[in-house]
């Protein structure tokens, strides 16, 4: 058996407790975890180890917590990020159930928030958006279901008519190349494409004898 000797609050993590056992340091926990321990407690050597396994996943579960603050995270991200930190593979399992169980880890709401903000901000096609949210580890189901609500005519819309004003002064046949590179770079079907190309043009030139269809090469 050891006895809890000092208990102090580390100076660079306010959050955390050095556990002094016998005199000596022995180990830290997490600020609520050595709330339950006091100066004379004895602790035996299962306990110990206890203590430092719970710790461990505290530990594990504040930086995932961390991880997920600056943007919503895709289940597979996080598992990424704990594996670089060098937690085990159980370790990590336990902290995305508990991240789940709290209703902070969703690849369906990833997903939909995944979607809205590229809509919003950067849009682009089915097929990026696709290829995005696989890439970040989303089961394709959730991918389809993301999907659902996205319209890759408006997306090619936004874009051609963003990208337009800087091709204004080239001829038909590289305007029209151009912003079709362009929207197929970002996911858009060669239909919509052709479309929001020739819509683009007319909101420029209008009617008059600049027309694409006086143009063609």
């Amino acid at each position: 058996m050891a006895k809890v000797t000092a208990l102090k609050v580390q100076a660079r993590n306010k959050s955390r407790v050095n556990v002094y056992l016998d005199g000596e340091f022995a180990f830290g926990l997490v600020k609520i975890e050595a709330a339950r321990l006091h100066i004379g407690q004895e602790l035996s050597e299962a306990d110990v180890e206890r203590l430092k396994q719970t710790d461990a996943s505290e530990t594990a579960y504040e930086q995932a917590l961390k991880f997920i603050s600056y943007r919503p995270r895709s289940e597979a991200e996080v598992r990424q990020n704990l594996k670089r930190k060098e937690w085990t593979d159980s370790e990590i399992e336990a902290v995305l159930t508990r991240l789940r169980n709290a209703g902070l880890l969703s690849d369906k709401d990833f997903a939909k928030y995944w979607v809205e903000t590229r809509a919003a901000f950067r849009p682009k096609g089915k097929r990026a958006l696709q290829a995005e949210l696989r890439a970040k580890g989303v089961a394709a189901s959730e991918v389809a279901t993301a999907l659902l609500q996205t319209n890759d005519a408006d997306a090619a819309r936004q874009l051609a008519d963003k990208r337009a004003k800087r091709l204004k002064d080239l001829p038909w046949p590289d305007f029209r190349r151009k912003l079709s590179e362009y929207l197929a770079r970002r996911g858009i079907d060669y239909d919509t494409i052709s479309e929001a190309v020739e819509r683009a043009w007319r909101g420029l030139h209008g009617d008059g004898s600049n027309t694409f269809s006086e143009s063609e090469d």
